[in-house]
């Protein structure tokens, strides 16, 4: 079962996983809104919502940056997905995303770049970890693609 949670939008609207219950639902988790990696994801996620939306799919980004912060990098990158802000990592934690990670010799706590297809029965049904940005969405849409046929 995929854990449950109710988070912010930029707008400060909660967005509750039990909500989509008999609908699928894609949930990626990035480490930082404004980042490379980070933008470039939003991006293509946002350049395949009306893909998604046709299969009835719903595509949510998380990380643990705040509601403002949101707000400006949705702003700023024409980014259309529905973005949440987790700034506890509790839901992070939750699935298990927030890891220790190194940069330049330092140790940290973070978000591992994780996307998770979540079914209508609020079981995870496709995960993929450490994902890699390039050509993520495009796999994305065909394994959904599948699992709907």
């Amino acid at each position: 079962m995929a854990p449950t949670f109710c988070l912010p939008d930029k707008d400060g609207e909660m967005t509750c996983l039990a909500d989509r219950r008999g609908m699928h639902t894609i949930i990626y988790f990035y480490p930082k809104d404004g980042s490379k990696g980070c933008t470039q994801q939003a991006k293509d996620f946002s350049a395949a919502k009306k893909k998604f939306e046709q299969m009835g799919v719903e595509v949510i980004g998380i990380s643990p940056d705040s509601q403002s912060s949101h707000d400006k990098f949705v702003k700023k990158n024409d980014i259309t997905v529905k973005l949440l802000s987790d700034e506890a990592s509790e839901v992070c934690e939750a699935y298990g995303v927030w890891q220790k990670k190194s940069m330049y010799g330092k140790e940290f706590m973070g978000v591992v770049r994780t996307t998770y297809v979540i079914g209508p029965d609020c079981r995870i049904e496709e995960a993929w970890h450490k994902v890699k940005v390039p050509g993520h969405v495009d796999e994305v849409l065909a394994v959904v693609s599948g699992l709907l046929a």
